[in-house]
């Protein structure tokens, strides 16, 4: 009894800790040139995000940036079609809002952001927006839906209803790049 007793309790204390966030390490690419992303992911509001170039001119560096979040996922295409791979790395905060944290390559030299506009800050498309995004990058797009809530706070579920924005990387101000929306619908979830 005390083998079995023993056995079950190794068994829920693997699955809880099994639950923990992992290290997250990928390399990508693109031909020879891409990127290697790792974070530790030790704690959900304070972690180093380390960006090192691969195939760049020797001058380009790794970066080590401070998250308030951690990272679970990124993704390499040419987002602003000037034949250099970009990344947009998938974060997530200590409260659960999932964002992104996108880089770009400045002719193989050096890494720069990309600007991420805040959806708070848009009147018609924060209308029912509480959170729960999902991206994905298609050809070059990104793509994010959420669930539409009702003009209630107090009500707690979301409709029925999801919301899908369309990003494209453009030019920003003194040589930047950032993400414009430019197709947004709504439609109904099954």
């Amino acid at each position: 009894m005390r083998i079995l007793f023993s056995f079950l309790f190794m068994i829920l204390t693997g699955q809880l800790i099994g639950q923990a966030w992992s290290k997250y390490d990928s390399t990508m690419k693109i031909g020879k040139t891409g990127y290697r992303i790792s974070c530790l992911n030790r704690a959900p509001d304070r972690n180093v995000l380390n960006i090192r170039p691969i195939g760049f001119k020797s001058e380009s560096r790794e970066a080590s940036i401070e998250l308030r979040a951690r990272v679970y996922g990124a993704e390499i295409d040419d987002l602003n079609n000037d034949g250099f791979p970009d990344i947009v790395i998938y974060i997530e905060d200590a409260a659960g809002k999932k964002s992104i944290f996108p880089i770009c390559s400045q002719d193989n030299e050096r890494i720069a952001p990309i600007f991420f506009p805040d959806i708070l800050n848009d009147m018609e498309l924060s209308k029912g927006y509480r959170g729960k995004d999902e991206y994905k990058l298609v050809e070059g797009v990104l793509f994010r839906k959420f669930p539409i809530y009702p003009a209630d706070t107090t009500i707690k579920e979301p409709t029925n209803k999801i919301r899908q924005l369309m990003y494209r990387v453009v030019p920003g101000e003194r040589d930047s790049w950032k993400f414009k929306m430019f197709k947004q619908f709504d439609f109904t979830s099954n």
